[in-house]
């Protein structure tokens, strides 16, 4: 009978020894090589073909969540076990969701190491059982939000436009070191390992940036309707206090929208493309662009939004160029209240 082919990847020679000694007992194996960093293991994987890999994810040049996705894409057949000291639940969610076929903490016993080979090979999903625990006691994701605090949210609309540390730390009126800590933590909870891997992700899944009306403010809100249907709010606005508080308003209005934020034309546009709101409130002023042309170019990208324009200092030829540009209405900041986003969202709901 054909063997099944292992590559031990990691970067101490004595812990492959370890894994070395503990898979020998385990009939039909046969350890094809060894390697101690991502690039001799790429190469392995290609010169040797094996049917299961053991990975230390911390080896040197090597980045877990795209390497995975990788080989995942590559080899299609592999069994991918990873053996790690680090357990982080958002790391090991991340990795899982690359495409891992296991994850195996290094303190577990031997005997568990045998067992989590077997259960990998056999076609299933191995987690260790400190981990599972604590993934399994884990509130589950909030479709669509990906459990994201509105600070994290900010902090990935800052990438998006390209600011560096340092200007989001100014951008924030926080400290460098705050703002990676923030970074730090917020690449584990995407599961990537770069600012660019952050910013590809936020462009192949802008629902990243929407956060749910049942979680926008912690002020009580009216309870969601059963079966009503999932709203989509773009709000277009370069006041961040002033998106906050519509973001207030929309949520007790409204629980089941998912509310997403621009503060330029350009942010407005990527994400209309992405997600075709079903309603945008876009202020006529946007620092030094138009919010009207920008209305223009939302409703090219999406014809059923509909648009609402807002504005500090309303007057007719603003109402006149909107209305042509496809706004259903104009109003004025200062009478934009709980009650009018009310009427407005049970208009976009008739």
């Amino acid at each position: 009978m054909e063997k099944t082919r292992v590559l031990l990847a990691d970067d101490h020679a004595l812990v492959r020894a370890g894994i070395r000694n503990a898979l020998q007992e385990l009939p039909g194996l046969e350890i094809v090589g060894e390697v101690g960093d991502g690039p001799s293991l790429h190469a392995a994987l290609e010169q040797l073909q094996p049917d299961l890999v053991l990975i230390d994810v911390a080896m040197p040049d090597f980045e877990p969540v795209s390497a995975v996705r990788r080989i995942r894409a590559l080899y299609g057949d592999l069994r991918i076990l990873v053996v790690s000291a680090y357990d982080d639940d958002t790391y090991v969610r991340g990795l899982l969701s690359a495409g891992v076929d296991g994850y195996h903490l290094k303190d577990q016993s031997l005997s568990d190491l045998r067992f989590a080979v077997q259960r990998v090979l056999a076609g299933e999903r191995w987690i260790s059982s400190p981990l599972l625990d604590r993934l399994l006691s884990l509130e589950p994701r909030i479709e669509g939000s990906y459990a994201l605090t509105l600070r994290q949210r900010e902090l990935l609309r800052l990438l998006q436009q390209g600011l560096d540390n340092q200007s989001i730390a100014l951008r924030l009126c926080l400290s460098v070191k705050t703002v990676e800590n923030h970074l730090t933590r917020l690449y584990r909870q995407l599961g990537v390992q770069s600012r660019l891997e952050a910013v590809n992700t936020i462009n192949q899944h802008p629902e990243i940036l929407g956060v749910s009306g049942q979680n926008a403010s912690a002020q009580p809100s009216t309870p969601p309707t059963p079966g009503r249907q999932r709203l989509l709010v773009l709000l277009v606005d370069d006041n961040s206090r002033y998106r906050e508080q519509l973001r207030h308003m929309i949520a007790k209005a409204y629980p089941q929208a998912l509310i997403y934020e621009a503060e330029n034309v350009a942010e407005a546009l990527h994400i209309t493309e992405r997600i075709s709101p079903h309603l945008l409130l876009i202020d006529v002023v946007l620092g030094e662009e138009d919010g009207i042309s920008c209305a223009r170019r939302v409703r090219v990208l999406a014809p059923a939004s509909r648009v609402v324009l807002v504005s500090a200092y309303p007057d007719r030829e603003f109402h006149r160029l909107g209305m042509e540009a496809g706004a259903v209405a104009l109003l004025d900041k200062k009478d934009l209240d709980y009650a009018a986003l009310r009427q407005i969202i049970d208009d976009v709901n008739c």
